[in-house]
């Protein structure tokens, strides 16, 4: 059965490979996530004072911020806020 020596040989290499393949996974993702979660607001939006934003949504026409404290803010392309939803 000189086969069999063969097929160990490629079960070996092929565990070898996934584990290469899962580790280089792992590394990306702990890379990427590790950045800064916050793209850079646009120079022209002004948030309420002592606000600081929690997530930031981009849309065609519109821009969302949610704030620290729960504050929803809805602001047009230009940078005007439109919308002022509470917690």
């Amino acid at each position: 059965m000189p086969h069999l020596g063969w097929l160990k040989v490629l079960v070996t290499a092929l565990a070898v490979v996934m584990m290469a393949g899962i580790a280089g996974i792992v590394l990306l993702l702990w890379l990427r996530l590790g950045q800064a979660p916050l793209p850079e607001l646009p120079k022209n939006i002004t948030l309420p004072d002592s606000e600081s934003p929690a997530a930031v949504t981009f849309a065609k026409d519109w821009l969302i911020v949610v704030t620290e404290s729960g504050q929803v803010l809805l602001y047009d392309r230009q940078g005007a806020l439109q919308r002022q939803i509470a917690p």
